[in-house]
């Protein structure tokens, strides 16, 4: 089903305040905070996160230049959504020639129909590191195919090597690819984005009583114990090793009333390698940093970029009591 635009006129009353001198309005008494609760950002354009897709930004080299571009094929499986036509000249062309192709608008409609994005829909844009949003509407992108990566020459060419998707930038310079660092793509009628809320994770070490009160119990050997603060929230690490390294990073959030409200254990799965947790000489260009803070309209923070991971894509974890986490869709072809 296509998203329809919706467009909301909100009028707000006028409230008038009269008040006499001398005269003192009640205090009222501080909201009481609860265990496995944390603060959240209310707002009037609170997102519906069923169906909720966000997308990460690939860039492509074509031609000695970059392109930048989002595929949806983890949520677009058409196993015609590349032109027959164009697949059939793979065996009269060179094999470079079958890297790119801008779909037309047959193609571009049984996309859109089957991503459930609608030509009225705009593309949101943050770079949470930054704080810059970009909104562009779609029906100004390209809708194009990109060759994986991993087809290699002389390989039978079909659909499904292919990344089907919008293109954002045509054949710009190399340094392209820094514009997206930190940044995530969603499709959609109203921006789902909380600007400026975002902070990049700089830990320091802890000391040994925060391993006894809150990671005793463990059979691995104890690594490095740091610990950050976020608002009224503070982190804390703990890295427990195996003969390689590091097999598990246990995260636990305390509230400013020392209650635990969040924890959870990261796993060293195969293909997944952790990133260290030290500070780099340039925290502000610490590609594997962690981030945390409220990046949705109406969900609780969020923390992320533990690990790298071979297989599947990257996971955003809500500090919530239920532990939800929200996939970033990087059509990851290993």
């Amino acid at each position: 089903m296509k998203i329809n635009t919706a467009i909301a006129l909100l009028f707000l009353p006028l409230v008038i305040i009269s008040c006499k001198k001398d005269e003192k309005k009640p205090v009222e008494n501080p909201p009481t905070i609860t265990k496995d609760s944390v603060q959240t950002v209310k707002t009037e354009e609170e997102i519906d996160f069923k169906n909720f897709n966000i997308f990460n930004i690939s860039t492509i080299q074509r031609n000695e230049l970059m392109d930048s571009f989002i595929s949806v094929s983890d949520i677009y499986h058409d196993k015609q959504a590349v032109p027959i036509e164009f697949l059939k000249k793979q065996k009269e062309v060179p094999f470079s020639n079958m890297g790119h192709v801008e779909l037309d608008n047959q193609y571009r409609k049984k996309l859109l129909n089957g991503s459930h994005i609608a030509e009225s829909d705009t593309l949101y844009l943050y770079n949470y590191g930054a704080n810059k949003l970009q909104k562009i509407p779609v029906n100004k992108l390209k809708t194009v195919a990109y060759l994986s990566p991993y087809t290699t020459e002389g390989e039978e060419i079909d659909s499904d090597s292919y990344m089907v998707g919008f293109q954002i930038d045509n054949q710009k310079s190399m340094d392209i690819f820094d514009k997206y660092t930190n940044s995530l793509a969603y499709f959609g009628n109203r921006n789902p984005f909380v600007e400026n809320k975002m902070k990049m994770i700089k830990w320091e070490k802890a000391g040994n009583d925060v391993q006894k009160k809150y990671f005793s119990g463990s059979k691995l050997k104890y690594g490095g114990i740091y610990q950050s603060k976020y608002d009224n929230l503070t982190y804390y690490v703990q890295d427990l090793l195996e003969e390689y390294g590091t097999q598990e990073r246990k995260l636990v959030v305390i509230n400013e009333h020392n209650e635990k409200v969040f924890e959870k254990t990261f796993i060293n799965d195969d293909g997944v390698e952790f990133y260290p947790l030290e500070k780099t000489e340039n925290d502000d260009v610490n590609y594997s940093a962690q981030w945390t803070g409220i990046l949705f309209k109406g969900k609780a923070p969020v923390v992320f970029n533990f690990s790298s991971a071979s297989f599947g894509c990257p996971m955003i974890t809500f500090i919530d009591k239920d532990k939800t986490e929200l996939e970033i869709k990087c059509d990851n072809r290993h």
